[in-house]
């Protein structure tokens, strides 16, 4: 892969790190749930970024509107990079955190973020790092 797509990847993984941090925070903290969401969708943006990559560079995939996360994650899970339907899930939550404007839809995904979502989001970096090294 091209450096750009490493440097991508490697983001990612960092990224994934910083979100990491907010498994064990302490939600009454005035910065954690912030920190969260915008640790979330930056790994969100940055995974389905790299699914994309991966499914024109590796599959040689191109028919699908590479523009766009939602038809990303369809072709992804239609070819097996992804193996779990929440990632629609995780889209929408995305989508509805950015709307949120006093930190109430933080507080209602906060554990599905740090808890099902960074698993998702983990499993994709194991599955896909094959094509990193």
């Amino acid at each position: 892969m091209e450096s750009k797509y490493f440097n991508r990847y490697e983001s990612l993984c960092r990224s994934l790190e910083n979100l990491r941090q907010s498994k064990g925070a302490d939600v009454g903290n005035p910065f954690v749930l912030p920190a969260t969401v915008q640790n979330f969708n930056l790994t969100f943006d940055l995974s389905w970024k790299v699914l994309k990559e991966l499914l024109i560079q590796e599959f040689g995939i191109t028919d699908f509107a590479a523009g766009s996360p939602r038809e990303t994650l369809r072709t992804a899970f239609s070819v097996g990079i992804i193996h779990d339907d929440r990632w629609m899930e995780m889209l929408r939550v995305r989508n509805t955190l950015a709307h949120d404007y006093d930190g109430k839809v933080a507080q209602r995904y906060f554990h599905e973020i740090v808890g099902e979502y960074f698993g998702l989001l983990e499993g994709m970096i194991r599955h896909v790092e094959q094509y990193y090294k």
